[in-house]
């Protein structure tokens, strides 16, 4: 008998593993190679039949499909065909796993792959595989435990923080009043009787990011926000693909609404700059010692000016004296001129007289 079973063993190459003999620091893939080389042999009867109920529910479907009329013998919400339903687009196949006959190779998968997700957390939803994780282990409202992005309501923004600081999760949506959400995070971020409390806190670091990680969906839908203002016109939902010259023209038109924006946003930081410096002490203070060298300027150009205005008139009248006097001298000067040149004329008269005169007495 023994050599029967050892036999047997070979051909279908499965080996007895005792648990208890197993490795607990033992990596999960070894773990499971172990396990597989012991269920062989189910994995493959497991397989099969699974492969068997598939055709099994395939060929149910053919024959709904073919001979049962296409009304429901119930009512439903909305119109259905039950050809429709069953052609043979719609592929009707068991829910097993046939790679998992057991339900701790079914763990043991989970667990790898959660140790994959910490390697590289961004390329897994986390929320879905913890949540699969729990409906493998057999524990009853997974749902519930465990909130997935689509699961969650839209909430009011002091809500939103209520629920972070108990580490629940919360969603942006498209809708809501980005600036006004925006706005209310960062206050409760910038608190600093908050900031004391959840520093106090084990979890505070998380906090932290996931009101960073939600304020950025915020800011996300804001910028979508601003750049449809900037277009005119609503941009098509971002679940749906897009073809290929609507996605060409789109992206065209997007780079001239997001210059746009940015130029507006670069203009609004200027001026918000300009007035957080003329808030600021220090430039104040230089500002007030600029207006009193400016006044202290414009005083000694005023002193300058008058100054100048100053001896240009006394210039002014020392040549309108000098001119009066000048005028005085030539008018003397010519007056004497002339007393003397009439002098000299009568002299002349005189003589000329006399000389004829005596020309007469001959």
């Amino acid at each position: 008998m023994g050599n029967i079973v050892e036999e047997g063993r070979r051909i279908g190459s499965v080996a007895d593993i005792q648990v208890g003999d197993m490795n607990a620091q033992a990596p999960v893939g070894t773990t499971l190679a172990l396990m597989e080389r012991s269920m062989k042999v189910m994995s493959g009867v497991q397989a099969r039949m699974h492969a068997a109920m598939k055709k099994e529910l395939r060929l149910l479907s053919g024959i709904i499909r073919d001979y049962m009329p296409s009304e429901y013998a119930y009512e439903m919400d909305g119109d259905f065909d039950r050809q429709k339903d069953f052609d043979s687009r719609v592929d009707v196949i068991p829910v097993s796993d046939p790679n998992a006959a057991t339900m701790s190779q079914r763990i043991m998968q989970y667990q790898a792959a959660l140790q994959l997700s910490q390697q590289a957390p961004q390329l897994y939803d986390l929320g879905k595989l913890h949540r699969q994780m729990l409906e493998v282990l057999g524990i009853q409202d997974a749902s519930d435990i465990i909130k997935l992005p689509d699961d969650i309501k839209p909430s009011d923004p002091v809500t939103e923080n209520m629920m972070m600081l108990k580490q629940e999760p919360v969603k942006a949506f498209k809708y809501q009043d980005h600036e006004a959400h925006i706005a209310v995070h960062m206050a409760a971020m910038q608190d600093p009787k908050m900031r004391e409390m959840v520093g106090q806190s084990p979890f505070a670091q998380a906090i932290g990011q996931a009101m960073a990680a939600h304020i950025t969906e915020h800011v996300a839908f804001q910028y979508r926000r601003e750049i449809e203002k900037m277009l005119g016109v609503e941009m098509p939902n971002e679940d749906q693909p897009l073809p290929e010259d609507v996605e060409i023209q789109l992206s065209r038109l997007a780079k001239d609404a997001a210059e746009k924006l940015l130029q507006k946003d670069q203009t609004e930081a200027q001026q918000k700059q300009m007035e957080q410096q003329q808030q600021d002490p220090v430039v104040q203070m230089q500002q007030a010692e600029l207006q009193i060298k400016q006044k202290e300027l414009q005083h000694k150009i005023q002193m300058d000016t008058a100054k100048l205005q100053i001896d240009a008139e006394r210039i002014s009248a020392e040549n309108q004296r000098e001119g009066a006097r000048l005028g005085v001298r030539l008018a003397t000067d010519l007056d004497k001129s002339q007393r003397e040149d009439q002098k000299e004329g009568a002299k002349l008269g005189m003589e000329i007289a006399k000389e004829l005169a005596k020309g007469d007495g001959r």
